[in-house]
């Protein structure tokens, strides 16, 4: 295959060479696009809490819980991506477009295959999963048959998904940007009409539908997202072009980006077990604090995803500039990115601390679910500040093809230290719930410390994809 070859369309939001040029200019200028597409992917889950709330803790219950075990598809196809946004970044810095092409083309496949198989597991077993959790009964009847749309409409967030990775690696933002603010219009109107139905607009044809109208939306929205960033990719009006014609199945590509995500994908997905495990810690406390844990879990990623979409941004200028040989300039970025992301995160974490309550009764003004969650919140707060060095070294290192630490990590964080701690301190001191997020806050605060420390030995510069 012939090498650092370009004849890729330029364009002045795609075509910018991102190894060149002020390196605070080109994290900004990469970054405010994903900021602004992970915060408004953010936005519709957020909102559909806000609507669930309205029909009470039981049907909070169970958007909260199925908002957490669809973070299990999203979180694996993410760690699947991160295997294509590394290959295609560094073969982008290096000139090789035709190659980044190709990557892109088998990432492709690797989501349709994921697609079908999250789909049949989702509709099959929802129901055991809801039981395995220990929720009362009244949750599972009305999380079962929402939870198994949202596990049928994975196809929509996996494709969506992999076509943003790899506009973003190839460092076209915008695209990834404009397609989220087709999604976050389109989820946010359409949840309540779908949730409420003509109880709530006279002139909506459709009957209420309760959350499972929730589930319709996301599926309309992440699927006209994903056919915007299709249209994009196969027409070429981005820095790639990629074409069905002569295409082939390359299970040599296949497998480096299997290998490359493989770590990142255990990663994130041991997580989202994780967060099950602890709703079966906590369900026992009853439905109050489930939907407590399910507010501070949305809350969480409206905080969250501006601090990994900085950090995307420094992972994608990580790859590009190993690929162009300049490591320096690599973890110059990263640490510009870390900069900007502490400024947010430390700046939320401030005004929650401040005014928790204000924040739970945008969900819910219920006494003791407002009393819970801000308990929650404020302990939160201690892992919130130091969000930025975990979010921005973990993108930067999957963004250099070093997944294996981040693995590692993950699975020390949340299994010897997270779990662990929320399980026994309830237990052993007088915290009761609250032990469960005293053990969160003190994971978060152990990873923190963990990613600073690989990051600055600097091994991931020698990173080989």
């Amino acid at each position: 295959m012939e090498k650092r070859e370009n004849s890729a369309k330029e364009g002045p939001s795609f075509g910018r060479d991102w190894t060149q040029g002020n390196i605070l200019g080109n994290v900004l200028r990469l970054s405010w696009p994903m900021v602004v597409s992970q915060t408004l992917t953010a936005l519709g889950p957020f909102v559909d809490l806000i609507w669930a709330g309205r029909l009470g803790p039981v049907s909070m219950a169970a958007v909260a819980i199925g908002g957490i075990t669809i973070g299990l598809v999203v979180t694996t196809v993410m760690g699947l991506v991160m295997g294509t946004r590394a290959m295609v970044a560094r073969f982008i810095g290096a000139r090789d477009v035709r190659t980044a092409n190709h990557v892109a083309q088998q990432s492709l496949v690797i989501s349709l295959g994921f697609s079908i198989a999250m789909a049949a597991v989702g509709f099959f077993f929802t129901e055991a999963i809801l039981s395995f959790l220990g929720l009362e009964a009244d949750v599972i009847a009305v999380g079962t048959p929402y939870i198994r749309l949202m596990f049928i409409g994975s196809a929509s967030v996996a494709f969506r998904m992999t076509s943003e990775g790899i506009l973003q690696a190839s460092g076209d933002s915008v695209t990834p940007m404009r397609a989220a603010i087709v999604y976050a219009v389109l989820r946010v109107t359409l949840s309540p009409l779908l949730i409420f139905g003509n109880e709530m607009v006279s002139w909506w044809i459709f009957p209420a539908m309760g959350i499972n109208g929730a589930a319709v939306a996301m599926i309309i929205a992440y699927s006209l997202a994903t056919v915007i960033m299709l249209w994009v990719l196969f027409t070429g009006r981005s820095r790639l072009r990629l074409t069905l014609s002569n295409f082939r199945l390359d299970l040599n590509i296949i497998w480096r980006i299997f290998r490359i995500g493989f770590p990142a994908l255990v990663s994130m997905m041991q997580q989202n077990l994780a967060q099950l495990v602890f709703v079966r810690i906590i369900a026992p406390f009853g439905t109050i604090a489930v939907a407590a844990h399910g507010i501070v879990q949305r809350v969480e990623m409206m905080i969250m995803m501006p601090a990994f979409a900085l950090g995307m941004g420094a992972g994608v200028l990580v790859g590009q500039n190993l690929g162009a040989g300049q490591p320096r300039r690599a973890g110059r970025s990263a640490w510009l990115a870390l900069a900007l992301v502490e400024a947010i995160v430390v700046t939320c974490s401030l005004a929650i601390l401040l005014w928790p309550e204000a924040v739970v009764r945008i969900f819910n003004s219920e006494p003791d679910v407002v009393a819970t969650t801000s308990s929650f919140l404020r302990i939160a707060v201690a892992g919130y500040v130091v969000v930025g060095f975990m979010a921005v070294f973990m993108m930067s290192l999957n963004g250099a093809g070093d997944t294996v630490p981040t693995m590692i990590f993950s699975v020390v964080m949340t299994w010897l230290i997270a779990l662990p701690l929320a399980y026994y301190l309830p237990q052993i001191t007088d915290l009761g719930i609250y032990g469960v997020r005293w053990g969160i806050a003190s994971a978060m605060v152990s990873g923190a410390i963990m990613y600073t420390i690989y990051f600055v030995l600097g091994r991931w510069k020698r990173k080989k994809v």
